[in-house]
């Protein structure tokens, strides 16, 4: 009977460690969200600079599979290109290696208790502090202790468990290649579960510490779970862009063919451990050897594939294709959420909107620029037919980004964020309105314009010359929103905006004034009705340009 309450015991205590992992994770990407966003966007100019980012934020988050998923977020929202992400997929493999050293260097060197009780109480205290945003760190400092609380009550099982039933795992010990394998299928298995190859490691280091595995089967079990750890990546790929697949097939083949290769070359690999560590191996210093095989076997394989970033990508370019019937992204719209079944960090819902939304501003000024056209050249009913196709097709996809994007953000809003994100999750909403509505405005001054041109209503060259600095104004507005797009503007910045708006209504009274007064005289009544209309779709745009202005100012 008390071999089953041990069961319980022990997937009491891995909850505990998952539990912690993610808590611990979750509360240091929502303190410091901001900043490791900025970086994995910024620091990713070349390979070297991208492999050393994914390990940074690695290291930081303690998670490579939230690096991984943020990563294929960036990707799918065309922050990042494929061969940035290669080089951070690399850097993250590297900054997973802190968790084994964290947990051979403090885990089991004095009583946890003393420090994982406290900092829990601590940090308990700390989530009430919203006042002073700590309540993120509060959450980290529990995971943290739930984590080596976790361990802790896990390595005092573990001795009871070699001794009980369990003994069944030193049967494949001593036996070569059935040794090898049957540690990589552990390491596999315990990782696809739990979706955290930290976790795993923790956990093989704890047990090979009590002696319930030996050193080949913990080795072996370390790269099962450095592939069981692509089961994240492969599932946020689901449903996602070309480009977001072809960067968790990177991570597949990566992490598959490096573990292959290190078992190819195990005895090797484990001899130089023996003669950085010597004595052999023993319950003193296996937990030092782990580690050593882990960060040894991710940077050596970080350091030979790094130099053919252009090759991988060329790789995986030719094994992951765009499907011949697949539909044109200029024509269908989708924004997927939480559909590939893994549990993501809530704040990279958050990215994913913000580059999403830039896409959407980045339709904006694709069709002011089509407007634009329309002055710009003598215009047939023919050429002005073309143009009004092209804004009809990105006014539709307009809709179509708007409708899903405000559906993401609702349901983003219902995640556990940050104050910080849950305040800047409410403003998007409002923007991803007014964007649209600038799209609608766009698209009937289109109309306007097109049907001037059918009925060949024309305008004097004096009037289309001061209509035309007025879509210059305009034009900069739209320009300074998409600058600052997903940005906190200033008061500086803010006083620029109501200055381009004040410029556009007063423009806008004058150009009024003078085609009354032409109307007065005798002008043509269908030329300048036309041109009050265009000038009040104008005028709009500027409105909707300013509301977004004021909402990215309250942006936190």
């Amino acid at each position: 009977m008390s071999i089953f309450i041990k069961i319980f015991e022990m997937v009491g205590s891995l909850g505990l460690i998952l539990y912690g992992m993610t808590l611990m994770s979750e509360g240091i990407q929502k303190s410091a969200s901001a900043r490791l966003h900025n970086t994995l966007k910024f620091m990713t100019k070349n390979r070297c600079l991208a492999a050393l980012t994914g390990l940074l934020v690695t290291a930081i988050i303690q998670s490579s599979s939230a690096t991984s998923v943020m990563t294929i977020s960036f990707v799918n929202a065309g922050m990042l290109t494929l061969s940035q992400s290669i080089g951070v997929i690399f850097g993250a493999n590297v900054g997973t290696t802190i968790t084994a050293w964290i947990v051979t260097l403090i885990g089991f060197k004095f009583d946890i208790g003393l420090i994982a009780i406290p900092a829990f109480g601590v940090g308990y205290f700390l989530t009430f502090f919203k006042k002073l945003k700590k309540e993120t760190l509060g959450e980290a400092l529990m995971g943290f202790a739930l984590l080596f609380l976790g361990l802790e009550i896990l390595s005092g099982i573990s001795p009871e468990l070699r001794q009980a039933d369990f003994g069944f795992l030193s049967v494949v010990a001593g036996h070569g290649f059935i040794t090898a394998m049957s540690g990589l299928l552990f390491g596999l298995i315990i990782t696809t579960i739990l979706h955290s190859s930290s976790a795993t490691t923790a956990i093989i280091i704890t047990t090979a510490l009590s002696g319930v595995i030996g050193w080949q089967f913990a080795a072996t079990a370390v790269l099962g779970s450095n592939i069981g750890s692509t089961i994240d990546a492969v599932l946020a790929s689901i449903n996602s862009k070309l480009s977001a697949r072809r960067v968790a097939a990177v991570h597949v083949l990566f992490n598959v063919f490096g573990s292959i290769i290190a078992l190819i070359f195990l005895n090797p690999f484990m001899y130089l451990i023996d003669s950085i560590v010597p004595g052999g191996p023993s319950l003193s210093n296996i937990g030092t050897r782990i580690a050593i095989f882990h960060t040894m076997f991710n940077l050596i394989n970080t350091i030979i594939s790094l130099p053919f970033v252009k090759q991988i990508e060329y790789l995986v370019t030719k094994l992951i294709k765009q499907k011949p019937d697949s539909i044109d992204d200029d024509d269908v719209y989708t924004l997927n959420f939480k559909t590939s079944g893994v549990k993501e960090n809530a704040e990279a819902y958050v990215m994913r909107a913000e580059a999403e939304i830039v896409k959407m501003s980045n339709v904006v000024r694709k069709m002011f620029d089509i407007i634009q056209l329309y002055f710009s050249e003598e215009n047939t009913a023919k050429t002005s037919s073309k143009l009004m196709k092209k804004l009809l097709k990105k006014e539709n996809y307009a809709d179509q980004m708007h409708e899903e994007i405000s559906a993401y953000l609702i349901q983003t809003s219902q995640l556990s964020l940050s104050d910080r994100s849950a305040n800047n999750t409410r403003i998007m909403l409002g923007i991803v309105d007014d964007i649209e509505n600038i799209t609608d405005q766009i698209f009937e001054l289109g109309i306007f314009i097109n049907r001037s041109i059918e009925k060949k209503i024309s305008l004097i060259d004096d009037d289309m010359k001061k209509l035309l600095v007025y879509i210059d104004k305009v034009d900069k507005f739209i320009q300074f929103i998409h600058d600052n797009l997903n940005k906190p503007i200033d008061s500086n910045q803010l006083v620029i905006a109501k200055e381009m708006e004040d410029s556009i209504d007063e423009m806008r009274l004058d150009l009024k004034r003078l085609a009354r007064k032409r109307l007065e005289k005798g002008a043509n009544v269908k030329a300048e009705l036309l041109y009050i209309d265009m000038v009040r779709k104008l005028e709009k745009i500027g409105d909707y340009s300013f509301s977004i202005s004021l909402a990215l100012s309250k942006k936190a």
